[in-house]
């Protein structure tokens, strides 16, 4: 798949603390307006309990050893990803959505769900590597970061990176992004090889990065606030 233009995230993890602004600022969005599949939500979006589009993840890991002389050393490693749908060049919720309500725009290369078209069946849930699809049970409806495409339409950027006190998110065309920040670094863990689905995600790893689907650290923590 191809877009003229395509938005997505810049991520600088050496700025991120794990604060969970962006987080929280995702979740503030949900104004509760309405949850009812066939009525307009005329601001934000609707109440989506539960729902995480915005996620931090801490990844740490490392181990101590104690020499002969009764001095340690330490490989110990922590640090911080906001990740939510990187909106990919190649979506491979939209390849395996049976009924097309999983598709990505071409003003803007933003892949959004149809609610009108989705049977709930989480074939995208199951196919993202990101965790970015995900079922509102009580609806029986799959739901995603829609990349603040209300705030696009008013200039501003997504509320997430307003939010961000440390200026680790970033907005934008993904040629703005490259010429502003260069081509990043590859993934790190915990984030999934970039080729799967070539997302529009630029990130900054930072000090200690273990490479992608390293085993040397786990996620520590990704609770809801």
């Amino acid at each position: 798949m191809s877009n003229s233009t395509q938005y997505g995230f810049y991520f600088d993890s050496s700025k991120c603390t794990g604060c969970k602004t962006c987080h929280i600022a995702c979740k503030d969005r949900m104004v509760g307006i309405s949850r009812n599949k066939d009525d307009v939500v005329n601001a934000g979006v609707a109440d989506l309990p539960g729902m995480l589009w915005r996620r931090v993840y801490e990844y740490g890991g490392g181990s101590w050893s104690q020499n002969s002389d009764n001095s340690y050393n330490q490989n110990v490693f922590a640090y911080y990803a906001s990740l939510g749908c990187n909106h990919c060049s190649e979506p491979v919720c939209v390849k395996t959505c049976p009924t097309g309500a999983m598709h990505k725009r071409e003003q803007d290369g933003l892949v959004l769900v149809d609610e009108s078209l989705c049977i709930g069946c989480q074939s995208c849930a199951q196919a993202c590597p990101y965790d970015a699809p995900q079922i509102d049970a009580a609806r029986k409806i799959m739901t995603k970061c829609d990349g603040c495409h209300d705030r696009l339409e008013q200039g501003r950027k997504p509320i997430c990176v307003e939010s961000c006190p440390l200026r680790a998110l970033d907005f934008d065309t993904m040629e703005n992004l490259s010429n502003r920040y260069g081509e990043g670094d590859g993934h790190f863990a915990p984030l999934p090889a970039a080729s799967i689905t070539q997302p529009s995600l630029i990130v900054k790893a930072p000090k200690h990065a273990q490479a992608s689907g390293s085993s040397a650290g786990k996620v520590l923590n990704v609770r809801e606030v």
